[in-house]
C-alpha cells in the first residue's frame, strides 16, 4: 500500500495582498501544501483577524499573523521592495527555504538575496509564469538570430504596480541581451528617448491603466517586417500556482541559489 507523502507545510508573507490571497487559494487547493501562516507586516491591522474562510481548506482556521509564526518548511514572499527585507530576515533566522517573488529589488537587496544562498534554500524570479519561462527562452534565440535587428520591450499592468519597467520585462531585456552577448545595462534605452535610436539598443515601454494583470511584447524591428513574441496574463493564479510548485520542489533543498528554470527541469 503506498502512503501519501507528509504535506509540505508554507507560509506566505504578505498574505494580505491580492498576490497573498492568490497564494492561499492554491494553498488551499493543494493536496501537498499546508499553510502554517498568514503573515502581514508589523503594526498590520489585520494582524490577529481571522482570515476569510473562502481562502482555506475546509474545516480550518487561521489568523493573519506578524512573525514570529509557526514553524514551515517554506516561506514565500510577495511583499515587495518595501516588505522583502523582513521576509528575508525571517527566513534566515528560522531557517527557512524561501521563494520570492518581490520585484523592484535595488542592487543591496539582490546582494543580500544572494548571500542568504549560502545558509537556506533560495529561489527568486521575476515571474512564476511557465508561459514567461518559456517566453525567456525565445527571446534570447531570436536575439541572437536577429542581432542586428531593433528590440523593443513592451509591457502593461495595473494601475497600482509600483515598479517599472516591471520584473520580468527587465528579465526579458536581460535574456534578448545575453542572446547578443552584450551587457543591458550599456544597451537600455526607454521610450521616452530623444532623437534617432541608437544601434543595438534595446528599448522599454510603459503602460500602467486599469486592472491589467500583465502583458509583455517583445518585438524585434527589421528593414519591412517585424517578428513579436509575447504573453498575456488574464488571471493572478497562473503565478500563485507556479511559485506554490516552486515551493513545494525547494522545501527540501540543500542551501543554494536556484532558479524557476531548475523546478521545470526536476
Amino acid at each position: 500500500m503506498t502512503v501519501a507523502p507528509e504535506p509540505i507545510s508554507v507560509a506566505v508573507f504578505g498574505a494580505a495582498g491580492r498576490m497573498g490571497e492568490a497564494l492561499l487559494r492554491v494553498i488551499r487547493d493543494a493536496p501537498r501544501a499546508r499553510l502554517a501562516a498568514a503573515l502581514v507586516r508589523d503594526g498590520s491591522p489585520l494582524a490577529g483577524q481571522p482570515v476569510p474562510a473562502h481562502l482555506l481548506a475546509g474545516g480550518t482556521g487561521a489568523a493573519y499573523a506578524a512573525a514570529p509564526f509557526a514553524p514551515a518548511q517554506v516561506l514565500i514572499d510577495f511583499a515587495g521592495p518595501q516588505g522583502f527585507d523582513a521576509a528575508l530576515a525571517l527566513a534566515l533566522r528560522t531557517g527557512t527555504a524561501l521563494v520570492s517573488g518581490s520585484t523592484g529589488l535595488d542592487a543591496r537587496q539582490q546582494a543580500a538575496l544572494a548571500a542568504a544562498a549560502e545558509r537556506i534554500p533560495v529561489l527568486w524570479s521575476a515571474n512564476f509564469s511557465l508561459g514567461v519561462a518559456l517566453l525567456l527562452h525565445l527571446v534570447r534565440q531570436a536575439a541572437a538570430a536577429l542581432p542586428d535587428w531593433d528590440c523593443e520591450i513592451v509591457e502593461a499592468h495595473h494601475r497600482h504596480k509600483r515598479d517599472a519597467p516591471s520584473g520580468t520585462a527587465l528579465s526579458l531585456g536581460h535574456a534578448a541581451a545575453a542572446g547578443r552577448g552584450v551587457d543591458l545595462d550599456r544597451v537600455a534605452t526607454t521610450s521616452a528617448r530623444e532623437g534617432e535610436r541608437r544601434d543595438g539598443a534595446i528599448g522599454f515601454a510603459v503602460v500602467r491603466g486599469g486592472d491589467v494583470v500583465g502583458e509583455h511584447t517583445v518585438a524585434f524591428y527589421g528593414a519591412g517586417e517585424r517578428v513579436e513574441l509575447g504573453h498575456r496574463a488574464t488571471d493572478r493564479d497562473i503565478f500563485a500556482r507556479g511559485a506554490v510548485r516552486a515551493a513545494l520542489w525547494l522545501a527540501r533543498r540543500s542551501p543554494g541559489r536556484y532558479a524557476l528554470q531548475d523546478v521545470l527541469g526536476g
